[in-house]
């Protein structure tokens, strides 16, 4: 904790905090999505958290010469969010989770869609990392952009060809913010929470960790690992960080997600929803210790652009968004083969397009009426 979360006596932070019906504003919805976090409605929280979140130039602004503070927030807003393993510095860092959330300019609903980690698209040249363009799977992005000529590679530059990007394939001219967030961060979030209750959909069984949360020891005959596999069972189920993070990185057939990544992606955003639910909870919001322990997990574990506007403006424009006003999207797609049968990449399902139209339009809804092969389980 710094100097200003110390600075007076402690009860002061909590004075005159109404009861948690009244209390808690979702983080944006960029904390929303990637950690569930709350702001309470002091000053000196709100200031603690802010400082406590990671910055960085996510879409090359600063070259392109200072943003003026916008004064307001208004819709519609199309906010970016990737999720990364953290590596060792020399390491390019790649995109394993990319998601895009929508808020229509009424401000009080949300769209949430990820997409495909390979996807197969063009990754247009960069020249601030000497790279030249290149076709393969979209979560390669974040690592050709990282590159530093001579130094370590950097996030966020990657994160800024990444974006391009995925405008390119979306079609959309501009993201309103961004987000990186260290997929560990998950698990220090959802244990400052006391777990997370989800619905797993069905039994998923383990590749990396065993039932004590122990990673599996690799297959000295062969290819990955061997012996006992943490497993989790179909139903209503309160999950430790390990647990939770685990579960949702599961995307093999023969470990219960016969629908590969598309399955990890539906995975992650129920846990997404489960997370936010969690966050409004009494249970956190009224407990003012466990409350400051989700905020500076919150904090550490995540890298915050909101183009000349702060997390804490965020916070309070999508103040009316609640985990119910969350619409989970779900977008087909399936293998792409070269002429010669070799694998490819994924691809988008012919329809994809018109919902990306329909995006653009302020159409969402109607579209998903029509088409409700679109809207994304969360049971």
């Amino acid at each position: 904790m710094g100097k200003a979360g110390k600075r007076g006596r402690k009860s002061s932070v909590w004075r005159g905090v109404p009861r948690w019906a009244r209390i808690c504003t979702v983080f944006g919805t960029v904390l929303t999505v990637l950690s569930g976090a709350v702001l309470v409605g002091t000053e000196a929280l709100m200031a603690r958290y802010e400082g406590a979140v990671g910055k960085a130039d996510l879409f090359g602004d600063q070259a392109a010469g200072a943003q003026p503070k916008k004064s307001d927030i208004k819709g519609p807003l199309n906010i970016l969010l990737v999720g990364i393993d953290p590596r060792t510095p020399t390491a390019a860092p790649l995109a394993d989770s990319i998601m895009v959330l929508h808020v229509p300019a009424s401000m009080d609903r949300a769209y949430l869609f990820s997409l495909p980690r390979d996807l197969y698209v063009p990754i247009p040249p960069f020249k601030k990392a000497n790279f030249p363009g290149e076709t393969t799977k979209i979560n390669a992005a974040m690592s050709f952009g990282s590159k530093v000529p001579g130094a370590n590679p950097d996030a966020a530059r990657g994160f800024e060809l990444l974006a391009t990007t995925v405008q390119n394939v979306t079609g959309i001219k501009r993201f309103d913010a961004g987000a990186i967030i260290n997929f560990t961060g998950f698990q220090k979030i959802v244990d400052a929470m006391g777990g997370v209750d989800m619905y797993v959909e069905r039994e998923v069984k383990s590749e990396h960790k065993q039932p004590d949360g122990k990673a599996r020891p690799g297959n000295t005959r062969g290819e990955g690992y061997v012996g006992p596999q943490a497993i989790y069972k179909k139903g209503n189920q309160h999950l430790k960080g390990w647990q939770a993070l685990d579960y949702v990185r599961q995307r093999y057939p023969k470990n219960g997600v016969p629908d590969s990544d598309y399955g990890r992606q539906r995975h992650q955003q129920q846990f997404v929803k489960a997370m936010v639910g969690q966050a409004f909870s009494a249970d956190v919001v009224a407990n003012p210790i466990k409350l400051d322990k989700v905020l500076r997990a919150a904090g550490q574990s995540l890298i915050f652009n909101g183009r000349g506007s702060s997390v804490v403006d965020f916070g309070l424009a999508l103040k009316d968004i609640r985990p119910n006003t969350i619409q989970m999207i779900k977008l087909s797609g399936g293998e792409l083969k070269n002429s010669r049968g070799a694998y490819l990449g994924e691809q988008f399902s012919a329809g994809v397009p018109d919902f990306f139209t329909a995006l653009h339009n302020e159409q969402l809804d109607p579209f998903l009426l029509e088409h409700p092969e679109f809207v994304n389980k969360t049971k």
